[in-house]
């Protein structure tokens, strides 16, 4: 089809005194000299005129982009944004936890709008509550050969050297926890590029029977995982969220009883929620059960919480080894705590134990952000938060401030009240509690956690790792 030069698709500039219609099908503008005041010559003047009167309109579906009005129906048969079938291991909020609306009050003012009085209650929950837990963490800062070569190459920039270097270090983690090694799945959760899920399979080099499920709930550009052609990996994408994700339902996974390992690099958020419990609730909890007999009713979309239960069991698979574990072991690097919620939080258990809820976790959630917003030297900086947080959305794959600065949560509106180092140690203390109601989830589900720092922070200000391996394995360290 050819469009006029106005068109969105045309590309460049015609010569001058030239034809301004671009001919698509050659992909250059018509080469006929035109009439003095003249924009396109005889033969494509009556097309590009009707062409221009054309109105185009946003697509309902995706305002993002528009479309020809007389087109609006053929478009809508096949726009991306169209909802397409779901596939099998799709179930809805199958792994979003219990929603409790009693707990959660319909609004909730800024920590910026607190009065001292209420911010200094809210510190001194958090204090109190934090007492005893291990604020600093062990250094398991490690390398892998599979990366010596990348990180050594004189053409990485700055931001590759930091990926790299990440990468490098959950993999000698994994490593270290027996994880590598062939017959086993591993399941890439917010697996962006697929890039982690690439030096695993770089590390394994020849092991057989090793399959990769990289799970992201967006299209995704510059993917590596179909550059692979190993014999032994298959390497399968998912555009699905997490929350929505039964894993049982898969076939290599229903079929293979291939153990698990859940992968992660800078999980955001309530991401890590709902990985854990896609793992542990709904993947291994149909292994737990798998003497049952699955109901054969289907669930419907009005089910109930017991019915997404029911279904997350269904599958099961007989003749399973008595010690077999479904989920081999866990490695996640965590961040961005002020995008967690509290319906989908796993430790809300522990909270409760503490005498907190909803509430403090919502503004414990925010305050985490001080830990990395409130690096910011002077208040001069926050003129640059459209270039910094351009920078971020340039390189999705990291998330030292969530991608974004946080500036409406009072980072910068306590004159006098808290010093930046004094934000700075709350908002970490933020972070540990948070994560310390993951630990007690996976104690209380049958596993051995830990966290440690897995970078320095120079690489990485969001340099927490979160391991865990079931306890008839050899096990990390706990923290307390």
């Amino acid at each position: 089809m050819a469009t006029s030069a106005s068109s969105p698709h045309a590309t460049g500039f015609p010569a001058e005194g030239r034809c301004g219609y671009y001919v698509e099908k050659k992909k250059r503008f018509c080469r006929m000299v035109v009439a003095a005041g003249k924009r396109f010559c005889g033969e494509h003047a009556g097309a590009a005129e009707e062409e221009d009167a054309r109105k185009r309109i946003l697509c309902p579906l995706d305002p993002k982009h528009t479309v020809y009005e007389d087109q609006l129906a053929k478009h809508l048969k096949k726009c991306n944004s169209r909802e397409k079938p779901k596939p099998d291991f799709y179930i809805q909020d199958i792994n979003a936890g219990l929603k409790d609306e009693t707990e959660i009050p319909e609004q909730l003012v800024p920590i910026s709008s607190l009065s001292e009085e209420q911010l200094e209650k809210l510190i001194k929950k958090l204090r109190k509550a934090s007492e005893g837990l291990n604020s600093t963490l062990k250094d398991h800062i490690m390398s892998h050969p599979a990366l010596h070569d990348a990180l050594n190459d004189p053409k990485n920039g700055d931001s590759a050297t930091k990926h790299l270097k990440q990468q490098a270090s959950i993999l000698g983690n994994i490593e270290k926890l027996k994880l590598l090694g062939p017959r086993r799945c591993f399941v890439e959760f917010g697996a962006g590029k697929g890039k982690l899920s690439h030096w695993v399979d770089i590390a394994l080099k020849d092991a057989e029977k090793v399959h990769f499920i990289l799970v992201e709930k967006v299209t995704t550009r510059f993917k590596v995982d179909g550059k692979h052609r190993k014999k032994n990996s298959v390497f399968e994408r998912l555009q699905i969220d997490i929350q929505h994700l039964c894993l049982n339902k898969i076939p290599v996974l229903r079929e293979g009883k291939l153990p698990v390992v859940g992968i992660g690099k800078h999980l955001c958020g309530m991401a890590t929620d709902l990985a854990l419990r896609c793992l542990i609730e709904t993947y291994a909890a149909s292994f737990e059960e798998r003497n049952e007999e699955p109901l054969a009713k289907r669930i419907k979309n009005d089910k109930t919480e017991k019915e997404i239960y029911t279904l997350a069991k269904e599958g099961n698979e007989k003749n399973v080894p008595e010690k077999w574990n479904p989920v081999a072991g866990i490695v996640i690097a965590l961040c961005c705590h002020h995008r967690c919620d509290w319906r989908h939080y796993v430790g809300k258990e522990y909270f409760r134990a503490l005498g907190l809820g909803a509430v403090e976790f919502h503004y414990f959630q925010r305050m985490s952000s001080w830990a990395t917003c409130g690096m910011r030297k002077t208040s001069l900086e926050t003129s640059n938060s459209t270039t910094k947080r351009q920078d971020n959305q340039n390189d999705s794959e990291e998330h030292d401030d969530g991608g974004y600065r946080i500036t409406d949560d009072g980072a910068d509106s306590l004159p006098g009240l808290l010093s930046v180092e004094e934000k700075k140690k709350i908002g970490h203390l933020c972070k540990l509690l948070i994560d310390q109601g993951r630990i007690q989830y996976l104690q209380q589900k049958g596993f051995s956690p830990a966290l440690q720092y897995y970078t320095d922070p120079l690489v990485s200000l969001e340099n927490v790792l979160l391991t865990a391996l079931p306890n008839h394995s050899s096990s990390p360290e706990t923290t307390a």
